[in-house]
């Protein structure tokens, strides 16, 4: 420069920048970046939890660590949290002198978590029936417009993602946003198995339909019908267990003692 004052080439500004931890926070691209302030241990554990409950890491799969760490560019300590905390969900098995699994979904935990589903999901469904505003409805109406789209376009997560939707907008006109929040952390195990019923032919449609026939009561301001379509809807997962337990048994951690009712149902 005329001034005098020296600039310095793309190489040399890399040779003086400061380098970056080994446990620098990876972005999502696997590189590191210094101003992510989630740990690392939390960016592992959400990608699969993730992965896992939306089976694109399907039970039984194992987990490598060095792998783990070697694809973030991390040391091995976050990737032992992340796992033991997936050990505590009970979607990691970490089995001593044989290794570190996708654990199996317990037909236990589906059962109950079933059951409290329902009964949380009957008192978003009467509330919102009683105070819902016709926007709402139209919102309503509108997810279930993009859930069908979703669905005869075959976009399995795009569709997942508008069945949240619409459970979380009924929760919301019923001014019992909480409760959707409450019924997130208690169905991860549903979620899993209620990834292998989507690819079923024609189950994406027939949820639509069901859908349609709750937002039909609720819009007619029927809660009691309200009520018995949501149950007809969400029944459906229990119906089915058995057959796709019987598609998948390596999926499943069956225990006589407590799941030979909910088969038989």
């Amino acid at each position: 420069m005329k001034d005098g004052t020296q600039t310095m080439t793309g190489e040399e500004t890399a040779r003086q920048r400061k380098p970056r931890s080994p446990n620098a926070p990876p972005n999502a691209n696997g590189h590191h970046v210094s101003a992510i302030p989630a740990k690392n241990s939390d960016i592992v554990y959400q990608d699969l939890r993730r992965d896992i409950i939306s089976m694109k890491l399907v039970p039984g799969t194992a987990i490598h660590e060095k792998e783990i760490t070697q694809r973030y560019g991390i040391s091995r300590t976050p990737v032992r949290e992340a796992v033991l905390r997936l050990a505590e969900d009970r979607l990691i098995d970490v089995i001593p002198k044989s290794g570190t699994f996708v654990a199996r979904i317990p037909l236990s935990m589906v059962r109950e978590a079933i059951v409290a589903r329902h009964a949380l999901e009957a008192v978003t469904v009467r509330e919102a029936t009683l105070k819902a505003s016709e926007s709402q409805f139209m919102e309503l109406g509108a997810i279930i417009q993009r859930q069908r789209e979703r669905a005869e376009a075959g976009e399995e997560e795009a569709f997942h993602k508008a069945d949240d939707d619409f459970h979380a907008a009924i929760a919301a006109a019923g001014r019992l946003a909480g409760i959707w929040d409450l019924i997130q952390q208690i169905r991860i195990q549903i979620e899993r198995y209620r990834r292998l019923t989507l690819p079923q032919p024609g189950r994406m449609l027939k949820v639509v339909g069901e859908h349609e026939a709750i937002l039909d009561a609720m819009k007619r301001r029927e809660p009691d019908e309200a009520v018995n379509c949501m149950a007809y809807h969400l029944n459906k997962l229990q119906l089915d267990i058995a057959v796709f337990r019987d598609l998948w048994p390596n999926y499943f951690l069956f225990d006589p003692a407590l799941d030979s009712e909910l088969l038989a149902n």
